[in-house]
């Protein structure tokens, strides 16, 4: 692992740096990450280099390069972002760059591991995001990490050719705690004829 930051079981995620902007790069021109994204226009390394400095710089946001451990590489972005550190809340993004790392866990992990760092280490309140609603797989993923459906964006996004709604979705730190308590509890040994 290279400069890990945060560990998982299958990846991990390290601060981002310009190494990285290849992945992004690939994450917002591949047509299939693309049209999950809704990226528009495409991008270059240097545009994406560019990119990561100003996310390092803004003291604001919080970026990090999704990595898996077994091979060790690069495959995705996820970061935090208008963090609002009065209000306590921040947006979440993450964009995994090839389909063939879709539907591994990589990016439930990912998401995981960045809620728990929102509200365990940056003590934050609020964590939330924009999906589309058509994109099932993906609001299953951040239901199952305790995101909730707050609200419905009608014709948020104009993408080949027609307007796409999108779900305001968010997790509240009360949710999260709530999780983690439940997990606990599953934790416990009952069987034992302890008390």
């Amino acid at each position: 692992m290279k400069n890990p930051f945060l560990i998982g079981e299958k990846i991990y995620l390290k601060a981002s740096d310009e190494t990285d902007a290849q992945v992004v790069a690939l994450s917002e021109n591949h047509p299939a990450p693309r049209a999950a994204l809704y990226h528009a226009l495409p991008t270059s390394v240097e545009q994406q280099k560019d990119k990561i400095k100003k996310l390092l710089s803004d003291p604001n946001s919080v970026a990090l390069t999704i990595c898996t451990i077994e091979p060790d590489e690069p495959i995705g972005i996820t970061f935090l972002t208008r963090i609002d550190w009065v209000g306590r809340m921040a947006t979440f993004y993450i964009a995994i760059a090839e389909e063939k790392n879709w539907s591994q866990g990589y990016g439930s992990e990912a998401t995981r591991l960045m809620r728990d760092y929102t509200f365990a280490t940056l003590n934050l309140n609020r964590l939330q995001l924009h999906v589309s609603v058509e994109n099932e797989k993906a609001v299953r993923a951040y239901e199952k990490a305790g995101f909730k459906r707050e609200g419905r964006l009608r014709q948020a996004m104009y993408f080949k050719g027609c307007y796409h709604d999108f779900f305001l979705m968010a997790v509240l730190r009360e949710d999260w705690q709530k999780m983690r308590s439940y997990k606990k509890a599953d934790q416990l040994d009952f069987g034992s004829g302890r008390e």
